[in-house]
């Protein structure tokens, strides 16, 4: 689908922008844009294209076949809020790859360019997030044996060590939620003390620009 294809805003797609626009600037717009970058389907890492873009109309979430988009709350800030975000709790991000062929649909349907993906990128050269995995909390490192993530990475971004626990490798990792989505460290009877998350979740990307993209040699 090309840019003169894409999607035309509705009238209610119109009145949610403009009523999160109010809200924006009612209470002060950009000092409220939070320090930390949020974690955003591909062709969201440029912070700025997003906020500045987004009308908030939903129909990314509506496509998503996996349903990992969702909306921002306001505890990422007034400016993200319901703005895209991804949620691995039960799935994860393949780019479409099962059901559009790697080209993300979150791209094609957007109305207002704010998830644009630069020419050339790809699920292999572009990078969502960076798998954090906290050993107090992982059943492998209590010795239990799971390696549901390192089994689940369909990007070979894990490995295990001597002691058969799993580990993440941080220059192959796309963010892409396959590890956090399989994660059962918060299961009934494997909950770590102190866990409030999955023992292994993708973060954004901490780096001084706005886009996070970061490309990988061939």
């Amino acid at each position: 689908m090309g840019e003169s294809e894409r999607p035309g805003i509705t009238r209610r797609s119109a009145v949610v922008g403009a009523g999160a626009a109010a809200v924006v600037l009612g209470l002060g717009g950009f000092r409220f844009l939070p320090t930390e970058p949020t974690l955003r389907p591909p062709g969201g890492q440029a912070t700025d294209q997003v906020v500045s873009a987004c009308i908030r109309c939903e129909k990314c979430y509506e496509i998503c076949p996996r349903e990992v988009i969702v909306p921002s709350h306001i505890e990422a800030g007034i400016l993200n809020m319901r703005t895209p975000t991804l949620d691995f709790s039960g799935d994860y991000c393949d780019w479409c790859g099962e059901a559009n062929n790697g080209d993300p649909l979150c791209d094609k349907v957007c109305p207002t360019l704010a998830l644009r993906l630069p020419e050339g990128a790809s699920a292999k050269n572009t990078i969502i997030g960076v798998a954090e995995l906290y050993t107090t909390w992982c059943l492998a490192y209590k010795l239990i044996g799971c390696r549901f993530c390192y089994d689940a990475c369909p990007y070979e971004a894990m490995e295990l060590d001597g002691n058969n626990r799993p580990y993440v490798l941080n220059d192959r990792c796309n963010g892409c939620g396959a590890c956090e989505s399989v994660c059962v460290s918060l299961q009934s009877g494997s909950i770590a003390e102190g866990a409030d998350e999955r023992a292994i979740i993708v973060r954004p990307l901490r780096q001084d620009g706005s886009v996070l993209y970061r490309w990988k040699p061939s």
